[in-house]
């Protein structure tokens, strides 16, 4: 029997806020706890040390974007609706104590992981942090020859006095404070030196017993008589500033173009937006730290002390070193088996049967590439139609685009110019594309695009027919490797005609509220998925077996978690499998006590979205780009398709079973909003869901492999 562990990264803060009658958790929280999820991975001797490595680089990215995220709204919020209680029963500012609390012990947690066990394991492995002055002579000699050569003609030194007013601080940047005095006289002075982003963060050197990194920061602080000569140098220590990422936007905006300059008009202000913390080196003065308060115009309780190096998130290039005994073994996707003859048609593949693919097990670049690179080729493809919503930055989908406009074929290209930290590249693809004569949509207005959809129509016997690709994920090569996310090709009337519909909706302003297949939101997803849980509590109420599995990053919507309680309490019988926040309590009695939640976090990131009703053993399974969450229900542009096929049916809910099976990488979440990670019995087998989906994925293309040597012989 699976035994399970509480996670012990942080100690545990129940997620009710002392109030244990609420029906909901909340939900910065309930994220926190996910955090504290990929904390724990860190923590776990399981996992190999570069791998441990990675997933504390994770975790500070994390919790860099909650800050930018969260915090300036909780106080926004705080001084706009100070009396305003949310359906977690709690009041903004009791909110934000709890949310800080919850911080304060997971950034302590980061840092005993990291001095504690991972930086000894790195020099026992040959890998080693110093500063600089705890070189050696000779070292130190090579590193001051790199910074006079490299780092010393860039670096700008501002001075802080009655001339000089505080510099401007950008996001997540590191800078040295310097408090200084001139000779004979007595008062101290303040300049700040930015640690310039335009080399590596880690300095490395080569020694006898293995590699040395020198924090960037460091090179700098041991350098500084070069930046101020002639001056007393009587402190110098870090800080980190993290700015607001939300700030006001405009709410009169008429049409595309002015979408596009407010969305440019955010990016400016954003530079310049609330600071929401300044990170600091342990030991600064309270003479620096009144400069740093003054200067940014923060309280004391926005700085947080913690221990060198700041910004645990640059250690991912560290932890990505090519040092095959501290990581995992190397995954590499395999090509989908419909598709594993590189030389036929996708066309012609796709018009014998449905494709299923399951990315990062199979490839994305055999699979979707392949779609839209081909039809770009394809004299008689028509037209192409797609939505962008992140893609990476060496996208061979955007040059691939622009290509096949200036060939003349009819292109349109939804970008959404909204997608959280990716508005400056979006802007600079969709404006390359329209450059090019594409057909450019910026989204909505009202409403964020979200779903992944692709269309290309083709000329075939004097017809027209549709191909679609409908997916859970972004046409984004680099995140397909470590995303897990599901995609469906198709040519089937049905759902194509759907997708030629969902097109126009988003480029031509169609009000068509109705499709054959698709759910769409927001037009007809929310309804559908609630109707499809209350026919389950239907056939429970008149005594059928009942049950829904769905799987999904986040689970928040209260009208969707509402009425997943009601068939609960009818006797369905519920699994969630959610990544991220959840603020659906389980195992409640008297209101979920036939729903159980569980997350999976291990070495890929839970992306895909599926949801199957068993509906008395005629079941549906649909899989799509929405969470169930408000936002994606009723503000956002999102499709979930049905899988008909019972080939690729099976396979989904195979998928399902094996996740519920998890005893390695899956945590239950508590009624009281803890979660305690599955470990396997002593007389168990591991089951680890993520390495069972990479070994049927490698099955596959050897039976695939084996068909074709026998049918050559």
């Amino acid at each position: 029997m699976t035994t399970s562990t509480e996670n012990t990264t942080a100690p545990l803060r129940p997620l009710t806020g002392g109030q244990p009658d609420v029906r909901f958790f909340n939900r910065d929280l309930s994220w926190l706890n996910f955090n504290a999820r990929v904390l724990h991975e860190a923590a776990d001797t399981r996992n190999p040390l570069l791998e441990r490595l990675k997933f504390l680089a994770i975790f500070a990215s994390n919790t860099d974007e909650f800050f930018m995220k969260r915090i300036g709204l909780l106080k926004r919020w705080i001084l706009n609706k100070p009396h305003e209680i949310g359906p977690d029963g709690l009041p903004h500012r009791r909110q934000l104590e709890l949310v800080r609390a919850r911080l304060a012990d997971m950034a302590a947690m980061q840092h005993t992981i990291w001095r504690g066990e991972l930086r000894p394991l790195l020099a026992n492995a040959g890998i080693t942090l110093r500063r600089y002055e705890e070189l050696t002579e000779g070292q130190q000699a090579h590193a001051a020859e790199y910074f006079t050569r490299y780092i010393f003609p860039v670096l700008t030194p501002l001075a802080v006095d009655p001339g000089h007013p505080f510099p401007f601080i950008s996001n997540l940047s590191i800078s040295i404070g310097v408090l200084l005095r001139q000779p004979a006289l007595p008062e101290a002075l303040f300049a700040r030196v930015k640690v310039p982003r335009l080399f590596p963060r880690w300095f490395k050197l080569e020694s006898t017993a293995g590699l040395i990194f020198v924090p960037l920061e460091s090179l700098i602080q041991g350098q500084l008589e070069m930046l101020f000569p002639g001056m007393h140098v009587l402190e110098s220590q870090l800080f980190r500033v993290t700015r607001s990422a939300e700030v006001e936007a405009a709410e009169d905006i008429e049409d595309s173009e002015d979408l596009l300059e407010e969305v440019q008009e955010e990016l400016r202000a954003r530079r310049f937006a609330e600071t929401v913390r300044v990170q600091i080196s342990a030991g600064m003065s309270e003479e620096m730290r009144h400069y740093l308060t003054d200067g940014l115009e923060v309280r004391t309780d926005d700085l947080e002390e913690g221990p060198e190096p700041l910004g645990l998130a640059d250690m991912m290039s560290l932890a990505t070193m090519d040092i095959p005994a501290l990581r995992v073994p190397p995954w590499t996707p395999v090509c989908a088996p419909a598709l594993a003859d590189a030389d036929a048609s996708i066309f012609a593949i796709m018009r014998q049967s449905d494709i299923l693919v399951h990315h990062p097990y199979e490839s994305f670049n055999s699979s979707v590439e392949r779609f839209i690179l081909t039809a770009v080729n394809d004299p008689q493809v028509l037209a192409i139609k797609m939505t962008l919503y992140r893609t990476s930055g060496d996208s061979p989908f955007v040059p691939a685009l622009a290509r096949a406009a200036e060939m003349g074929k009819q292109v349109a290209v939804l970008v959404e110019l909204k997608a959280r930290f990716d508005e400056e590249s979006n802007i600079q693809w969709a404006q390359a594309l329209e450059r090019a004569g594409a057909h450019v949509v910026y989204g909505i207005l009202g409403l964020k695009t979200h779903t992944k959809i692709a269309l290309v129509v083709r000329r075939e016997d004097n017809a027209v027919r549709s191909y679609a690709h409908i997916s859970t994920g972004n046409y984004n090569s680099r995140t397909a490797e470590v995303y897990t996310d599901l995609g469906l090709f198709t040519c089937r009337e049905d759902l194509c005609d759907d997708v030629v519909n969902l097109f126009s909706f988003l480029t031509g302003r169609s009000l068509k509220s109705s499709y054959h297949k698709l759910l769409v939101a927001p037009v007809t997803m929310r309804n559908r998925f609630q109707e499809m849980i209350q026919r389950e509590t239907q056939h429970a109420q008149a005594g059928r077996p009942a049950r829904i599995i769905a799987k999904m990053n986040a689970l928040e919507d209260t009208e969707i978690i509402e009425t997943l309680y009601r068939a609960s309490q009818a006797g369905v019988q519920i699994d969630l499998i959610v990544r991220g926040f959840c603020c659906l309590r389980p195992g409640v009695p008297g209101l979920s006590d036939n729903i159980r939640v569980i997350s999976i976090v291990g070495r890929f990131l839970e992306h895909s979205r599926l949801f199957w009703f068993h509906n008395d053993g005629h079941s549906e399974i649909y899989m799509g780009s929405a969470d169930w969450m408000s936002r994606n229900l009723s503000h956002r542009v999102e499709a979930a398709t049905p899988i008909e096929n019972p080939v690729l049916f099976q396979r989904l809910r195979e998928i399902l079973d094996i996740m519920l099976a998890d005893n390695r990488q899956a945590w239950d979440l508590g009624p009281d909003g803890t979660w305690k990670q599955r470990r396997p019995a002593p007389d168990e087998p591991e089951r680890c869901s993520q390495s069972r989906l990479m070994q049927i994925a490698v099955e596959r293309q050897h039976a695939i492999a084996q068909a074709v040597n026998n049918a050559a012989r």
